[in-house]
């Protein structure tokens, strides 16, 4: 007796879908994640922004925080959009931009590493370019001001090679014919400060640059930033390589 052909299958459903739904809605509340963090730093960076002086914020809009925050949130937000919305309708293009887009990024923090190892003197240099530019708007933009600050405080330094860099700035320059008040003197961040004392000394900076490395040492930083940090990434390579792997596994794992 001939056996009974197998029933064709039947027409595929229209929620079916060849995609696993694990790696579906975790790319998805990945991104979602991500994207509302993106708009977090867009909406702080516009509004610091928005605080600042025209004049002021066009002056240093190189080295403006807000700039940088706006700039990544902007980016991060179009990425994310990509990935979340992508991810959701299974659409084949956006996940594609989204795909391209992580890859580009994770190949430059690559390049960017590699480049850095490599060449380590032009990368000092940049750096000192960056740090040097940042002391001549250090009155220019709040925003800067409090990260220099916090930079000078947390390394125990003053200035990029040493505590009489601040004479780039032109209320800190040292020249005779500077009117302003703060002439020879150097930010409050670059003192000595005692444990004990309650109340900081905004003016114990003033003068410093009039008087000798062994003589302002006694109140003051005299040791510039870019050796201090050069020796602090020297001395926390692991910490650094872990908080590199940490932020490059979930590219890896979203790509």
């Amino acid at each position: 007796m001939a056996r009974r052909a197998a029933a064709p299958a039947g027409p595929l459903g229209d929620d079916f879908s060849f995609v696993s739904p694990v790696a579906k809605y975790v790319l998805f509340f990945f991104n979602l994640l991500f994207w509302v963090i993106s708009m977090v730093m867009v909406a702080v960076g516009v509004y610091a922004r928005l605080l600042k002086h025209a004049e002021a914020a066009m002056a240093c809009l190189a080295v403006d925080p807000a700039i940088l925050l706006i700039m990544v949130g902007v980016l991060t937000f179009l990425i994310t959009f990509c990935g979340c919305v992508g991810s959701l309708r299974e659409n084949i293009c956006l996940l594609q931009v989204f795909s391209v887009c992580l890859t580009i990024i994770f190949l430059l923090q690559l390049a960017a590493g590699v480049l850095g190892f490599v060449f380590s003197d032009k990368a000092r240099g940049k750096v000192s370019e960056i740090i040097n530019g940042a002391i001549v708007h250090y009155r220019d933009d709040l925003d800067l001001q409090n990260l220099i600050d916090f930079g000078q405080k947390e390394f125990s330094c003053c200035g990029g090679v040493s505590y009489k860099d601040w004479s780039q700035n032109m209320y800190f320059n040292c020249t005779a014919t500077n009117p302003s008040h703060e002439r020879c003197s150097v930010p409050f961040s670059c003192c000595l400060h005692d444990t004990d004392q309650a109340v900081i000394n905004t003016m114990c900076g003033h003068g410093m640059q009039a008087r000798g490395y062994l003589e302002a040492s006694a109140f003051i930083h005299t040791n510039g930033c870019i050796d201090k940090l050069v020796n602090w990434t020297h001395s926390n390579l692991f910490l650094l390589g872990g908080i590199t792997l940490g932020l490059a596994l979930p590219q890896v794992r979203g790509l």
